[in-house]
């Protein structure tokens, strides 16, 4: 049916009815593929061991040098200095001097949910499915 507005009511490979009016809207105010780009590569920031004990840290004391955050974590200066570097470049870290000593502290404006459901609530789901797992659950 060419130049037809109807809908189809399914498509090819789907073996169900398709909802015209909620694909519709999915499609309109869902993610487009930049956003989306942009959301997966921030996330993945927050993916590495490393990145995200560096956010935790500084949520919960504010501001640290590169130094105190690797004894503070156990890490080495090497690994904590990258991972500073690209949370600074990513614009969820920035910095304060004072003499030669630079501090880190979390951006202004690092979402408040951001930190409250991915630098603590997930870990606690985490923890909670591991505790699932070791008990039999799947």
């Amino acid at each position: 049916m060419t130049g037809s507005r109807e809908q189809p009511t399914a498509m090819a490979g789907h073996d169900h009815p398709v909802d015209p009016e909620r694909v519709e809207h999915a499609r309109a105010r869902g993610l487009g593929a930049e956003d989306a780009s942009r959301l997966a590569g921030t996330l993945s920031l927050l993916a590495d061991p490393i990145r995200a004990r560096i956010l935790y840290a500084l949520d919960l004391v504010e501001e640290l040098c590169v130094g105190d955050i690797a004894l503070a974590l156990g890490a080495t200066i090497d690994a904590v200095g990258y991972g500073l570097r690209l949370l600074r470049t990513a614009g969820l870290v920035t910095t304060r001097k004072e003499g030669r000593v630079v501090y880190y502290r979390l951006a202004a404006d690092f979402p408040e949910p951001l930190r409250d459901h991915c630098l603590r609530r997930l870990v606690d789901l985490s923890r909670s499915n591991d505790t699932e797992d070791a008990d039999g659950g799947e």
